[in-house]
């Protein structure tokens, strides 16, 4: 729920439109702060055994799936937009934030034209993150054939975990054969403005069989917002008999997916995965709270030889949240964890490499509310190649960081350490 502050609208919308060059074409970035150690995994090890390894058994897993790392809005705009121009079926948008904004009049439009030109519409975007939007702006858009509505509107009369409980949730699926999931919002924070490019974030394009699998999140956080008693359980029977028809689509990869829709289950992959990690652990994280778990396996795998490093950010939209992150630091820097801080802008991106086969892209992020409350989904997957992508990303962004060091952390003035150990009291209701 930290992403309700809206700011500046200045945006390059010019730019939003101009998809940029293929990853394959940039040119290679910079290895910065953060080292390769080269493969941990022979290549001839099937992602199917790399997903069984690093993930519980609970988890099922889907086979097949051709995946790309969309960074920022100034690569995820232009891909969404172009899937939504495209579509001729039906369009399936879910959004914690749908700014009206300059951005979110770009999308708007686009989702109004696909409907008018017959695609089946839906949009869920949540009442609480979108609260500065104008209803006009909506209104209009009903008007033109989107069927899109508010999760949970605010109500004082349904009592605070009404309130709490959000939909946090980033799903775009068209026609079934493509879809969006990461952290990236409907709104001008994520455009590039100026040279310096909007809030950093991760998206994952994905075709194959998880498209389906995002589809039926959407669906169900659908069905439980709007559809009430007898009508709710006659359309859960004939969705259910639909999507059974509607087999997912044929392999498009072969990178191993699991769609996480559980906030329970996200938190354990993560665990599990840290706990298996033989070379190294990078996590990039937007807002970082960890319970105790979370910060004992961190530190027992940086005391093993894992390499464990954090992008945090330097000067977060939640400064409370700041100062609450910073009291885990000294136990985590004192076994060993390398913590970079993020200097250009927020960083809002929620995203995990481990020893470059293992990621996790999506929206849940390592605090309290996420995993309490709201409503998360995240992609998990097995990939050496696409676990090199994010693993390149990463170290890309950590060269633009500043280091935190123990020694002068320990410096930090008496009435910051104050502050941090009683913001840390209050961290479960932040």
């Amino acid at each position: 729920m930290y992403e309700q502050g809206v700011g500046s609208e200045r945006v390059g919308l010019a730019r939003i439109e101009d998809r940029p060059a293929p990853a394959e074409e940039r040119a290679e970035p910079s290895s910065g702060p953060v080292p390769d150690h080269g493969v941990v995994w022979s290549p001839s090890v099937p992602n199917r055994l790399l997903a069984r390894y690093y993930l519980p058994r609970s988890h099922s897993v889907l086979q097949g799936n051709a995946c790309r790392l969309l960074r920022d809005g100034v690569e995820a705009y232009p891909a969404m937009l172009e899937a939504i121009r495209g579509a001729r079926r039906y369009v399936r948008l879910e959004t914690y934030m749908f700014i009206t904004d300059s951005v979110g009049e770009l999308f708007g439009q686009a989702l109004a034209e696909a409907a008018e030109r017959g695609v089946h519409v839906k949009v869920l975007y949540d009442a609480v993150g979108s609260w500065t939007s104008r209803r006009g702006f909506f209104e209009a858009l009903r008007q033109r054939g989107v069927d899109i509505r508010p999760f949970k509107p605010f109500s004082l009369n349904r009592g605070l975990r009404h309130l709490l409980q959000r939909d946090h949730r980033k799903i775009l699926v068209v026609d079934g054969e493509v879809a969006f999931v990461g952290g990236v919002n409907i709104s001008a924070h994520w455009a590039p403005v100026g040279q310096g490019g909007g809030w950093r974030d991760d998206v994952l394009r994905i075709e194959g069989p998880a498209v389906h699998e995002l589809e039926r999140r959407f669906l169900a956080t659908w069905r439980m917002a709007f559809q009430q008693g007898v009508d709710r359980m006659r359309l859960r029977l004939q969705r259910r008999l639909r999507l059974r028809l509607r087999r997912p689509g044929p392999p498009r990869g072969g990178v191993c997916l699991s769609v996480l829709s559980s906030r329970r289950s996200i938190h354990r992959a993560y665990l599990h995965a840290i706990a298996r990690a033989r070379r190294s652990v990078l996590i990039a994280a937007a807002y970082f709270v960890p319970d105790r778990r979370m910060v004992a396996v961190l530190r027992e795998a940086a005391q093993r030889g894992v390499e464990v490093h954090l992008l945090l950010n330097g000067r977060s939209d939640h400064p409370f949240l700041e100062h609450a992150t910073r009291a885990f630091y000294e136990r985590l820097l004192e076994a060993g964890v390398r913590i970079f801080e993020w200097q250009r802008g927020v960083l809002h991106a929620k995203t995990a490499v481990v020893d470059g086969v293992w990621g996790t892209i999506g929206s849940f992020n390592l605090e309290r509310l996420s995993l309490a409350f709201n409503h998360e989904v995240n992609a998990v997957f097995a990939d050496p190649r696409l676990g090199r992508s994010v693993e390149e990303s990463f170290r890309n962004d950590c060269g633009s960081c500043r280091e935190v060091n123990l020694t002068e952390f320990r410096r930090r003035p008496l009435w910051q350490k104050l502050l941090e150990r009683v913001v840390y009291f209050f961290r479960k209701i932040l």
